[in-house]
C-alpha cells in the first residue's frame, strides 16, 4: 500500500472504488455521456441560510476532528484458527481497493489466517475468472473487492451453494448485511452521509453563500444517486447557487474534464466559488485547465471530493494545488473491520453492524499525511480476538 506516516492523533488512510448500485435516484434527468445540465438553480428568500449555515458547521467541525475515540465494537468471539480467505479485487491499480487489500492481509498475520489476493484486471471478465477461481480453491470466505456482485452473480450463487461466506467492500450501495446478493455484511460508509457532508463543507467554508458546479458520472446509478444528494443538501442553504451539474464519465475524465472545465470557467468566471466531485480523480484531470486559465491552486473556486481520498488526492490538498478537501475513506481500519466480520461468520454470529463516521481532511489537519488512519481500532480488535 501507500506509505503512511503519523500525524496528529492517529495515521490517516486513502481512497475507495465507486461501485455500481441500483438505486432509483431522482430525476437528473437528460444527463448525456459527457454533459452538462440545463439552466442553473436559483435561490429565493433572503440571502445567506443561517439555520443551515449552523448546522453545516457543527457538523463540519465533527467531521473535521482527528481525535475521535473509537466507536467501533469492543466485544466479539475470539479468533477463530486456521482460515483462508481470498480477496477478489475489482483491480489492484485501484488506490481504495489495494489499500483495503493491504489491510486485510495486515489483520489476518495478527490473527493468524491466510490471505490470497486475485486481481480482476478491471474488466468484467477478469473480474468474473478472478472470482471462479476464488470459489474453486474452496476458501473459509471470499472479500467482494470494490465490484458489484451482481455482475458475477453465477460466482456468488456457487459461493453460497458451497457455504462460502462473502463480504463486500463498497459491493453494494449500503453498509450491512445483503440478501440479494448474499452478502455476510458490506463495509462501506454511507452515501448519505458522505453527500451531506460535502455539502455542508461547502455551505461553511463559503459562509451560506457559493457557486457550485457539481461533477458526476450519470452513467452510474451509485455516482448519480450521490450527486442529487449533494444537490438536496447544496439547496437546504437559499445562498448557495448551482451553476452547473456536469456529467463526464469516470472512463472518459482525463480527456473530457480539461475541455469542460475550461468551458466552465470561461462562462461563469469568478461566480463560480465551489465546486465538488463525487470522486477526487476529478480534481487531477482539472488541474491543468485551472493552471491554463491562471487559477490560483488555492482558489477559488475552492474543491471538494465527495469520498475516496486517495494519496495524490491528499497531495493536492497538502500543497494547495487545485483541492481544498476530500472525505477519504478509512481503509486500513476497513480492511481490519473485514477480518473482524469474517471472525463473527465462522463463529456463528451476525455482523458487528459497525459504520465508520465520515471524515473531513483539509490542509489544515492532514498533518501532512496521505492516508486517513483513525486511531484505536487495531488495539480494540487484538482485545476482542485475544490477539
Amino acid at each position: 500500500m501507500h506509505r503512511k506516516r503519523k500525524a496528529i492523533p492517529g495515521a490517516l488512510a486513502a481512497r475507495s472504488a465507486a461501485t455500481a448500485l441500483l438505486v432509483a435516484a431522482t430525476a437528473l434527468a437528460g444527463c448525456e455521456r459527457g454533459s452538462s445540465s440545463g439552466p442553473e438553480d436559483t435561490t429565493t428568500g433572503p440571502s445567506g441560510c443561517p439555520a443551515a449555515l449552523t448546522r453545516a458547521q457543527a457538523a463540519v467541525r465533527q467531521a473535521e476532528r482527528t481525535d475521535v475515540p473509537w466507536n467501533g465494537p469492543t466485544s466479539g468471539p475470539r479468533a477463530v484458527s486456521g482460515r483462508t480467505i481470498v480477496y477478489v479485487a475489482q483491480t489492484m491499480t485501484n488506490p481504495g481497493v489495494a489499500g483495503v487489500a493491504d489491510a486485510v492481509r495486515d489483520a489476518a498475520r495478527v490473527i493468524g489466517w491466510n490471505v490470497r489476493v486475485i486481481d480482476g484486471g478491471g474488466t468484467p471478465a477478469g473480474i468474473q475468472a478472478a472470482m471462479s477461481e476464488a470459489v474453486t480453491l474452496r476458501p473459509s470466505g471470499i472479500v467482494i473487492g470494490g465490484f458489484d456482485p451482481n455482475s458475477t452473480a453465477r460466482q456468488v450463487a456457487r459461493a453460497d451453494a458451497a457455504g462460502i461466506p462473502l463480504i463486500g467492500w463498497h459491493a453494494v450501495a449500503s453498509p450491512g448485511p445483503s440478501r440479494r446478493p448474499e452478502l455476510f455484511t458490506n463495509v462501506t460508509t454511507r452515501v448519505e452521509d458522505v453527500a451531506a457532508i460535502s455539502a455542508q463543507w461547502i455551505i461553511a467554508h463559503s459562509n451560506g453563500r457559493a457557486g457550485v458546479v457539481i461533477l458526476t458520472d450519470a452513467s452510474i446509478p451509485f455516482a448519480r444517486n450521490k450527486s442529487e444528494l449533494i444537490r438536496k443538501e447544496l439547496a437546504t442553504c437559499s445562498g448557495v447557487t448551482r451553476l452547473a451539474y456536469v456529467n463526464i464519465p469516470i472512463p472518459d475524465a482525463s480527456s473530457r474534464t480539461p475541455r469542460e472545465i475550461a468551458s466552465l470557467l470561461s462562462r461563469f468566471r469568478d461566480r463560480w466559488t465551489h465546486s465538488v466531485a463525487i470522486n477526487d480523480l476529478y480534481f487531477a484531470d482539472a488541474a491543468a485547465a485551472f493552471r491554463a486559465a491562471g487559477r490560483k491552486g488555492s482558489g477559488p473556486p475552492f474543491n471538494i471530493g465527495a469520498g475516496d481520498g486517495d494519496p495524490s488526492a491528499f497531495q493536492r490538498i497538502n500543497s494547495e494545488q487545485y483541492q481544498a478537501a476530500t472525505v477519504p475513506e478509512p481503509l486500513s481500519l476497513q480492511g481490519w473491520q473485514i477480518v473482524d466480520e469474517f471472525n463473527r461468520a465462522f463463529s456463528g454470529r451476525p455482523d458487528s453492524g459497525y459504520v465508520a463516521p465520515v471524515h473531513i481532511t483539509t490542509a489544515d489537519n492532514s498533518g501532512g499525511a496521505t492516508t486517513w488512519d483513525p486511531s484505536g481500532y487495531r488495539e480494540a480488535y487484538r482485545k476482542i480476538w485475544g490477539r
